[in-house]
């Protein structure tokens, strides 16, 4: 291994899913709720202001936690993680180029099944045409999905090198 090899467990990219700290912006806003209606004299309505809190939290809570189970992508030196799946990067033949915004056909990677047990690839997140090496064609998937590109093709010619 030489000076600019990445360690084997060293994360060459990471998107999350989601954040924790959404889980706080119910409760602030209904302490925000809170203080206006005591700087305005009226009545403040506790009770149904604590109700909406620890609703609204424990609805964003499922949703944060499924979308971190779910949306998060990791790509190690080794693997690629889309979601629950990991694809070995062994298991990966090549990345295809990315489609052509101009061209009225579109590229036969575009309508392959998504990575991570998803039935497509999620929104506000672009697709990356990579075959594996069994000929199948997938998607993987992310939200700065030029970086993982970048990084998803580095780490295939970096682990080519090695191989030879």
């Amino acid at each position: 291994m030489s000076d600019a090899d990445p360690p084997s467990g060293a994360v060459l990219f990471a998107e999350p899913g989601a954040h924790m700290r959404a889980v706080a912006y119910g409760p602030a806003l209904c302490l925000l709720v809170a203080i206006v209606e005591l700087a305005t004299g009226s009545r403040v309505h506790v009770l149904m202001l604590i109700v909406f809190a620890v609703l609204i939290a424990g609805i964003v809570y499922a949703q944060v936690t499924a979308a971190q189970r779910y949306l998060s992508v990791e790509l190690t030196p080794q693997t690629l993680r889309q979601g629950t799946e990991k694809v070995p990067l062994s298991d990966i033949a090549q990345v295809f180029p990315p489609a052509d915004e101009e061209s009225w056909e579109p590229q036969p990677w575009e309508s392959a099944p998504a990575l991570g047990d998803l039935v497509a690839v999620p929104r506000r997140r672009t697709g990356i045409g990579l075959e594996l090496e069994n000929g199948k064609v997938v998607q993987a998937w992310a939200k700065d999905h030029g970086r993982l590109r970048a990084e998803l093709t580095a780490a295939l010619a970096h682990g080519r090198d090695d191989a030879l």
